[in-house]
């Protein structure tokens, strides 16, 4: 910090030039000096200069032939992947058409196949209703012909008396005669 107020103190103790002018001098301005050291920039600092523009130029140009080039890649396989899109959109289209003809069909199907089996279930419990029913007209008439059969034969038995049995089983001989006579 004493060096910084030291040099301010110093500072203090020069001169001053005595205001702003023109030195015409060439000799004292040294105007030489700096146009040697421009120039001898300029010869040399150019060919470097334009080679660095040059690499730079075409760095850029690079950079935007594969810009272009990858630009030209994403927009193709956006296209590619548009058609497949379209692609599948029709398939799946399809496949929502498929579907509901294929769920129809097997609705349809399975209806009938159920009608099938219930048709089938009906004709054995057709079939044993109708046994039964026969199974019980055949029991009804049994019992139909028994009663039937006692009532004859109890009238039978209260109008019959020997005459008339004896000329119902001569009646009877008869006939069994006759037809043995007719098959020999």
């Amino acid at each position: 910090m004493k060096n910084v107020i030291d040099s301010f103190i110093s500072l203090s103790y020069w001169p001053s030039a005595g205001g702003f002018g023109s030195n015409t001098n060439i000799f004292e301005t040294n105007i030489i000096n700096p146009s040697v050291v421009l120039s001898v920039l300029i010869y040399f600092g150019k060919g470097v200069l334009s080679n660095l523009l040059d690499n730079r130029k075409q760095k850029i140009l690079n950079t935007i032939r594969n810009s272009e080039e990858l630009c030209k890649g994403a927009i193709d396989q956006l296209e590619k992947a548009r058609a497949r899109l379209r692609e599948v959109e029709m398939i799946a289209g399809e496949i929502r058409v498929n579907g509901d003809f294929q769920i129809e069909r097997e609705k349809e199907d399975l209806i009938k196949a159920a009608s099938e089996n219930l048709e089938q279930l009906e004709d054995p419990k057709n079939e044993t209703v109708y046994s039964e029913q026969q199974r019980a007209i055949d029991q009804i008439r049994q019992q139909v012909s028994r009663q039937a059969l006692r009532r004859a034969i109890g009238t039978l038995n209260s109008r019959l008396n020997t005459e008339l049995h004896l000329r119902t089983i001569d009646h009877n001989i008869g006939l069994l005669r006759g037809m043995m006579n007719t098959n020999d």
